[in-house]
């Protein structure tokens, strides 16, 4: 009963890890980190992502433009390309690790020990990409909430606000966290007990040659 939990939290932490690293390379690339709504042009929408500038048009024309340059944008954007790009390798590469030391699979059965430190490598590395998602989501966020609320800048001026990507960054990371931790706690499942050797059956000895009756009656004299 114990084996078939920990096998089923092994399947449910990988179905959250590659939810979590679709999630989070989607999250990369998509332009909704921000949105500024114009209140002079209602017409128009902006928003920003980390690769591009896009605006969204009542008629439902989007026209994208990709930042110029890397070193002009902000310190935020420009270290949270890195970290996603980062998470999204780390990801796949515990996707892959986690799932070498599935029970379910039949790679490297013979050698337990090995499945349950590729399981348990699989779970860590999961793990760390949750964490280089949530850093740069959250740290853009918090930049868009001081902005927002900076009194230095005049009410006329448009705030940027959370883009969808934000919200969808913060599941990402939640679910590559998760899914991490339950495969990392789940590795214990691959110690399989070592079969016990059968035990070696002798082979019954003659009774006669450890003191038991004698085999051959001893000669009796004859009496004429």
């Amino acid at each position: 009963m114990a084996g078939g939990w920990w096998a089923k939290a092994q399947v449910g932490g990988m179905l959250l890890a590659l939810l979590g690293w679709v999630s989070s390379c989607v999250t990369t690339f998509l332009p909704l980190w921000k949105n500024l709504n114009l209140d002079l042009n209602e017409l128009e929408v902006w928003n920003m992502g980390l690769w591009q500038v896009c605006i969204t048009q009542e008629e439902g024309v989007v026209e994208c433009q990709a930042h110029g340059s890397f070193l002009a944008l902000p310190p935020e954007l420009r270290i949270s390309r890195l970290l996603m790009c980062l998470s999204n390798g780390l990801g796949l590469l515990g996707c892959l690790l986690a799932a070498l030391g599935l029970e379910g699979w039949r790679t490297c059965e013979d050698k337990p020990g090995r499945k349950r430190r590729l399981l348990l490598a699989g779970g860590v590395t999961l793990g760390m990409a949750g964490i280089t998602t949530l850093v740069p989501i959250s740290w853009v966020a918090y930049n868009t909430v001081l902005d927002f609320w900076d009194e230095t800048v005049p009410d006329i001026v448009p705030r940027w606000e959370f883009g969808e990507a934000t919200f969808l960054g913060w599941f990402a990371g939640a679910f590559l966290a998760a899914g991490g931790l339950l495969l990392a706690c789940s590795a214990r499942s691959t110690r399989t007990a070592t079969p016990l050797a059968p035990a070696c059956h002798q082979a019954p000895a003659a009774r006669g040659l450890g003191g038991g009756h004698h085999l051959h009656p001893k000669n009796a004299d004859l009496v004429i």
